[in-house]
């Protein structure tokens, strides 16, 4: 295997002005020097194309119309040439050494498709709110809760093709799909650091389209379990 795995990032991106020079700064900030990085713009007008412009040289930007993230994430792999994959959405980051990490574990770990790190959350303003809940992996407990963090998870190419990709018909839980499907065919790895930060503020997805988001989630359970845990349902 090479010395260094090419890890690519992709960031899909739409009216994200408020918030995605922090996530580009934390991605080009990351010190492993293999690190292939896409902007997926699904057509911005609020001034975040002028902001990716301003890395020109350091990233590769696309505006073009999309079916949502899902659909930006897909297309941007299959422009990349990396070997790991992994997507920021664009009011998330990462911590520093996160990609490094990550890449130096899979290399030394082949038997594992996937690793994944803790997390924080953070409000609008960056300042700490908690933990993000991550656990160990458990293919049972992936039945019964979403315990990986999308921003803190990285994954071999193969694997990400194997099972199917991202299911570009889901809004929210495209995420929670994978992880699920990838466990059917995989070991996913957990390593207690703390990778990334997952940005909680009332106009994004998972709080300003709350019900929305649970309704998806419970769907994707019940198709591949054939139930969903009394929780979700609760939640919802």
């Amino acid at each position: 295997m090479p010395a260094n795995l090419t890890v690519s990032v992709v960031t899909p991106a739409l009216n994200m002005a408020r918030f995605i020079e922090q996530t580009i700064q934390s991605v080009l900030s990351q010190e492993y020097p293999a690190i292939e990085y896409i902007v997926m713009d699904g057509g911005s007008t609020d001034g975040t194309a002028e902001i990716v412009r301003r890395y020109a040289g350091r990233l590769r930007y696309v505006s073009a119309p999309d079916r949502g993230a899902a659909d930006a994430v897909n297309r941007g792999f299959q422009l990349a040439t990396g070997s790991i994959l992994a997507w920021l959405n664009a009011d998330d980051t990462y911590l520093p050494g996160a990609v490094g990490k990550a890449a130096a574990y899979l290399l030394a770990h082949p038997e594992a498709a996937a690793v994944y790190g803790g997390a924080r959350w953070v409000d609008a303003a960056g300042k700490p709110l908690g933990p993000y809940p991550v656990a160990a992996f458990d293919e049972r407990a992936l039945s019964r809760e979403c315990l990986i963090c999308q921003p803190a998870c990285f994954v071999r190419r193969e694997a990400f093709e194997a099972a199917g990709a991202l299911n570009p018909d889901l809004r929210f839980a495209f995420d929670y799909d994978l992880w699920i499907r990838l466990s059917r065919r995989h070991q996913l790895h957990h390593l207690a650091e703390c990778w990334a930060t997952s940005r909680m503020y009332p106009q994004n997805k998972t709080l300003g389209q709350r019900r929305e988001s649970l309704r998806e989630s419970m769907e994707v359970l019940r198709r591949h379990y054939g139930f969903v845990p009394f929780g979700w349902v609760y939640s919802y």
